[in-house]
């Protein structure tokens, strides 16, 4: 009889983890890229840019990438263009979780960096992570068309 309190109550207790498991729901999907950009107008306003590299069309051009519904829940980038640079990446729609809200720092600042979506992902935020780099090269490929 000692024994079988010990075993009844660890049992339980070992078992209110898998009562609590929520399941996925199956693999992430991707809604279609949304190509709807808008330009900021340039401040080309009669004077001649002669040293600038950069053409003043694609100035403050900002793209939506698509929408990556992950396990976790959906994953949607605003990008940012200056030219062909990436000056700003904002996240639209994250998973309302600790893990995904410490990542999304690190994972703009990559991009930034890269500027490209080959960057890499936050350990313990692998979902978003993945989530995330595919709505942001969506928004690069349509920024590119």
């Amino acid at each position: 009889m000692k024994r079988a309190i010990p075993v009844l109550v660890l049992s339980v207790a070992g078992l209110i983890p898998v009562w609590r498991y929520e399941p996925s729901l199956g693999t992430p999907t991707t809604e279609a890229a949304s190509p709807a950009t808008t330009s900021t107008p340039s401040a080309e306003s009669g004077s001649s840019d002669s040293g600038s590299s950069d053409s003043g069309s694609d100035a403050g051009t900002v793209v939506k990438g698509s929408t990556v519904n992950t396990d976790k829940g959906p994953v949607q980038v605003q990008v940012t263009f200056a030219g062909d640079r990436i000056t700003a990446v904002e996240m639209l729609q994250q998973p309302n979780h600790p893990q995904t809200t410490a990542a999304v720092p690190q994972l703009v600042a990559e991009t930034l960096e890269a500027q490209s979506a080959d960057v890499d992902t936050v350990s313990g935020a692998t979902i978003t992570s993945d989530g995330y780099k595919e709505s942001l090269q969506a928004a690069i490929d349509a920024k590119g068309a």
